[in-house]
């Protein structure tokens, strides 16, 4: 009998519907490759055994199931028995280390896998397909799921080098990566601001270098014993997790040099720094006890990481200490090499060699292509695709992580953003898939602690399992569908995930001059957030005082505020520092406009009291770049004056430089002006720290005036050796305090 088309088409349409309805009765993520919904229902409950071939790690995979069902229904499984059975099967036609079969039928639910790593994903599904709750008895549906991913590599990276994460945090983590079949954590174990890891041959790495002075004073810091490792690797490995560590070399090493200064350049005494960024500060590519150090570091970090892989780092090495290094710069005579890029890639090439011979795999970020980089290295690229074609061009391995930086704010960087990323959207990625790994969702952690990571992670990092493990834009309709059940999941949990396209809290701090008030306005991520706040400077918390939307503050002090969610904490604290003076609602005439870009309000830009915080774009520091600060007040009524001063914000690698000078006047009428004080500050572009500095006049005597004047001259073009060579620097200044 020949099928006419009407009859094909209704086919073919019944196919999709019915597809269609065995995907929406579940809620896997990521989504499995073939879902086809059969009839009928298993029923776990009491009688239920579970059968396996014999093998430690299987027996071990049984276990961890049995336990997991327990935990989730209260239901514990039989030993044997007639009732309804699991069975685990090996099956060698099955494709992939990481494949799986699941067939569901009223009495029997049969996993198939070629290995442990397919069984234990499979038992991950069958665990998303349980609801959780006691009772005696859970109906699951019958089904066929087929799957496999389509990259080998979907990681998760967690710098704990500028804010340590204690061991119970990232084993909460780790349970969350294989739940999603994430598959690699990877540890950044080594920072400028502290180093993480016992190292028993060099123990100042931990009795120094892990330790930092905060610009408060405070010491900060914290590590992981050799032993914590070994129980983080195996937890890890338990759920099908591989733990790669990250020792950072040649750069990002200051807190490794402040322990040993003998393997920098310099050989002085240094400080854990506290401050971000890039330092100037690297191993020193000229002496041999450089790598005689890191060989011993990387042969007791070998001994706790059985991963195949080891990533080094290698970016923003800046070069000026090597330059200026007569070791370093017989190195490079002595090699034949170029210049210090070369140089850069010589010290990389010879770890590289190094960790080959221990039958290691070298991960570094892809400026370790400068000036050449071993092909059987694999290059993390975070930089951009130009850089994931030079790689792919030398025939490397590839590791994208740009796109998915979470701790990017998620109205930067949304759900539907992450879960529309199309890995194979170049020409390059398709014609070079074997060289395509996979991909790593990076947390770093400059404003990030055990407060806020977990709002930054998820649900994004449920978007980047799919993406990872499906390999294809998937349908961002029916993904939050299934996020919906996934929600209740983390709330039982007590993960504290965000919002998925708008920040946690926004603040709008202003003064209303008229009625000499402070207004608050916030603005939170979800409808249940409230905002908790103090007014002495100590952190909020579940128990201090809250609002909703607004608050008004009639008295200058310092004031911290944080958003709660179900009494816990969920974005660090906003600190608001309030300061009434003589110019305190006056207005201010500027003779260059502030830029658009950083302009606070209106006539009352710098004499609104309100002091900047340490992010220059927090909406109260006021900008100007390739202009001059030229502002003046006018205070209403002559008036006595003791004191003059300003707020300026150094931080050269966002081009924000001191002003070369700074001058106070003071005038009767506002047009005769009288000089009070110009100052020099030294500035220095090439000066990465991140600081204010203070500009103070100081009168001998008291003054009388009614303007008041302040002129800061720009620090102009940035220099050679800086990152933005030619560009016009910034003045950054926040409140004209006079007093």
């Amino acid at each position: 009998m020949q099928l006419r088309p009407a009859f094909l088409l209704f086919a073919f349409v019944l196919l999709i519907v019915q597809s269609a309805s065995a995907r929406a009765d579940l809620s896997i993520i990521p989504q499995p490759k073939r879902v086809e919904r059969g009839e009928g229902t298993f029923t776990l409950d009491k009688t239920t055994s579970i059968q396996a071939p014999a093998g430690r790690r299987t027996a071990e995979i049984v276990r961890f199931f049995a336990d997991n069902i327990k935990e989730q229904t209260g239901i514990t499984s039989a030993k044997s028995g007639g009732g309804n059975r699991i069975v685990f099967r090996i099956n060698k036609s099955i494709g992939g280390d990481e494949a799986y079969r699941i067939v569901v039928s009223n009495r029997r639910i049969n996993i198939e896998a070629r290995t442990d790593k397919g069984f234990f994903w499979a038992v991950q599904t069958l665990r998303q397909m349980i609801q959780a709750g006691n009772a005696p008895a859970v109906a699951i549906p019958a089904v066929t799921i087929e799957d496999a991913p389509q990259f080998s590599y979907r990681g998760h990276m967690l710098d704990v080098g500028r804010h340590f994460f204690p061991v119970e945090f990232i084993k909460k983590q780790i349970d969350l990566l294989s739940y999603y079949k994430i598959n690699t954590f990877r540890w950044h174990l080594t920072e400028d601001q502290g180093w993480r890891i016992e190292i028993k041959k060099y123990p100042n790495l931990t009795r120094v270098g892990a330790w930092r002075a905060e610009a408060d004073g405070t010491r900060y810091g914290g590590f992981y014993t050799q032993d914590q490792i070994k129980d983080v690797v195996e937890y890890a490995r338990v759920r099908n997790v591989m733990v790669i560590p990250e020792i950072e070399m040649p750069g990002h090493s200051m807190a490794a040099l402040a322990a040993y200064p003998e393997f920098s350049c310099r050989m002085k005494p240094i400080n854990v720094t506290p401050e971000w960024g890039v330092h100037k500060d690297v191993f020193c590519a000229g002496n041999d006890g450089t790598f005689t150090f890191l060989q011993d570091v990387l042969d007791e970090v070998l001994a706790l990481f059985p991963s195949q892989y080891i990533h080094i780092g290698g970016d923003e090495v800046p070069k000026d200490r090597w330059q200026e290094c007569p070791k370093c710069q017989l190195r490079i005579k002595a090699e034949g090499l170029k210049d210090e890029h070369e140089l850069q890639s010589y010290f990389i090439k010879r770890i590289h060699s190094y960790l080959a011979k221990k039958g290691k795999t070298l991960i570094g970020w892809d400026e370790i292509l400068e000036g050449g980089a071993d092909r059987n290295a694999v290059i993390e690229v975070w930089r951009g695709d130009a850089e994931a074609a030079k790689a792919l061009a030398n025939g490397n391995r590839v590791i994208i992580a740009g796109p998915f930086y979470f701790d990017t704010p998620q109205q930067n960087k949304t759900l539907k953003d992450v879960y529309q990323t199309d890995l194979l959207s170049l020409p390059q990625y398709r014609e070079n898939r074997k060289l395509l790994l996979g991909a790593e969702a990076p947390l770093w952690t400059e404003c990030v602690t055990t407060v806020n990571a977990e709002s930054k992670l998820y649900p994004r990092l449920q978007a980047f399992a799919e993406v990872t493990w499906t390999g294809k834009r998937g349908d961002f309709a029916d993904f939050k569908r299934r996020m919906a059940t996934h929600y209740r999941y983390l709330d039982a949990l007590g993960i504290a995930y965000g919002p998925e396209d708008k920040a946690v809290a926004n603040y709008k701090i202003t003064f209303d001059a008229a009625k000499r008030v402070w207004r608050l306005n916030t603005d939170g991520g979800f409808d249940d957030i409230v905002f908790r706040y103090s007014t002495d400077g100590s952190e909020p918390s579940a128990d201090s005082l809250s609002f909703k939307d607004s608050i008004e503050f009639t008295q200058p002090s310092g004031i911290k505020a944080a958003p709660f969610r179900r009494d816990r904490k969920y974005e660090l604290s906003k600190p608001f520092a309030l300061v009434a003076n003589k110019a305190l609602g006056k207005p201010v005439k500027f003779a260059n406009p502030i830029d658009k870009r950083y302009e606070k309000a209106g006539e009352m830009a710098l004499t609104d009291g309100i002091l900047g915080s340490g992010d220059f774009s927090d909406g109260i520091w006021a900008g100007w770049q390739g202009a001059d600060l030229d502002a003046t007040i006018d205070l209403g009524l002559r008036a006595s004056l003791n004191s003059i001063a300003v707020n300026f914000m150094q931080q050269s690698g966002s081009w924000i430089v001191l002003p070369r000078t700074v001058t106070f006047y003071a005038s009767d009428d506002g047009g005769n002006w009288a000089e009070l004080q110009s100052t020099e500050t030294k500035a220095d572009a090439m000066d990465m720290s991140s600081a204010i500095r203070n500009i103070r006049f100081v009168a001998k005597r008291s003054i009388s005036a009614r303007f008041v004047r302040v002129e800061a001259v720009q620090f102009g073009k940035l220099p050679q050796g800086h990152n933005g060579v030619g560009g016009d620097s910034w003045i950054f200044a926040d409140e004209i305090v006079v007093e």
